[in-house]
């Protein structure tokens, strides 16, 4: 493994209870960073993943990102916490379900829900973060998106399509703006990756079905995107900032 040192680095990832958010915690933590692990109800696992790491006074932070003061609240925890956060990590997201076929009302409550976590609570931190980031004369923000976001996505995931445009586009203006402020950004779109959340579909369609609109043998691991993280986190990579980078296993090539 590829040795990153993000030693002193302060870093706040959301939904880093499961899937892409815990290996990438891990990795970081591993790297020898500080990590701010929030989670919304995964308690045990948040905890069972620091304690790994208790060299590196790493927490856990709880927070439901559908709640705009909880949200604040996060921010301002973790920076009276650490004292600084060098790094904002947006992973936390939901993929609900919502077909067309459904009645507006059911249907505009996910889609609500959905804004709500995926890009709403994205846009608050995002705010934070500049602000402190200003104070502290720069820091990173890295969004995971998704391959959503430019080649759309099947009619029962209209909202999450759309949450992560709104990531991308979010992603890059603060690139854009806040560049000579020293405030770095990023995106990193995965395709179909094998965590807790595609299971269920595996479960349901079977691996052949994903398999076989990839270019490459296997699905895409947390394991696969977690040390691209921590090279954006790194500050090797700021002059790809307002870049994304497509992690789909060539499933979607621009």
């Amino acid at each position: 493994m590829t040795h990153i040192d993000l030693s002193g680095l302060k870093i706040l990832l959301t939904g880093a209870s499961q899937g892409i958010g815990k290996v990438t915690a891990a990795y970081l933590m591993k790297m020898g960073a500080q990590v701010a692990v929030h989670y919304n109800s995964s308690r045990t696992s948040a905890e069972s993943l620091i304690s790994e790491y208790a060299d590196t006074n790493s927490k856990v932070f709880q927070a439901d990102l559908d709640n705009e003061e909880e949200v604040k609240s996060l921010f301002d925890n973790v920076k009276s916490e650490f004292g600084a956060i060098d790094v904002v990590i947006l992973n936390a997201g939901v993929a609900i379900s919502h077909t067309i076929n459904e009645n507006p009302n059911d249907w505009f409550t996910v889609w609500k829900k959905t804004i709500n976590i995926n890009l709403n609570s994205v846009g608050l931190l995002t705010k934070l973060g500049i602000d402190h980031f200003k104070e502290q004369k720069g820091g990173r923000f890295i969004y995971i998106g998704s391959r959503a976001a430019f080649r759309g996505e099947t009619e029962d995931y209209l909202a999450y399509a759309a949450s992560k445009g709104g990531l991308t586009s979010l992603a890059r203006s603060v690139a854009r703006s806040f560049g000579k402020e020293n405030i770095k950004s990023f995106v990193i779109a995965p395709g179909f990756t094998r965590t807790q959340m595609a299971d269920a579909f595996i479960e349901k369609y079977g691996e052949e079905r994903i398999l076989s609109e990839i270019s490459l043998n296997e699905l895409t691991k947390p394991s696969d995107i977690a040390p691209l993280i921590a090279l954006m986190c790194s500050g090797l990579m700021d002059h790809a900032t307002g870049a994304t980078i497509d992690m789909n296993a060539g499933s979607h090539i621009r």
